[in-house]
């Protein structure tokens, strides 16, 4: 049973980031839009609306920048304090996993095995 951590990065009273806010700051890097990336992940536009203001006012400078719809269409990128805050997020995420993959092996000893799927 495979086991890799979830990393939240709590300060003060809001998670600054999560493995959540992390996977939509890719989709909006990789689609370009907020409403795509929410679409990609089953998301609706107002949640992942909710979580890119949570972001970009938890930090010192926004991590998306989004243009208005119109005649030339809106969009979203990835700004660059937040190609930096995601960076930052899968190196500790990555060194979480490397620290902790012994002990989540044993830790995992300790569940039930999973019940067979019924195809």
């Amino acid at each position: 049973m495979p086991s890799q951590p979830r990393l939240r990065v709590l300060l003060g009273e809001a998670t600054a980031m999560g493995p959540g806010k992390a996977a939509l700051l890719e989709k909006i890097a990789a689609t370009g839009s907020i409403s795509k990336a929410a679409r990609s992940m089953g998301m609706s536009y107002r949640r992942a609306w909710l979580l890119v203001e949570a972001m970009n006012s938890s930090f010192s400078e926004p991590l998306v920048e989004a243009a208005r719809g119109g005649s030339g269409g809106g969009g979203a990128r990835i700004t660059p304090m937040g190609e930096e805050a995601l960076r930052q997020y899968r190196e500790m995420e990555a060194e979480a996993t490397d620290l902790l993959s012994e002990r989540l092996a044993r830790f995992a000893q300790l569940m039930r095995e999973p019940a067979p799927k019924n195809d």
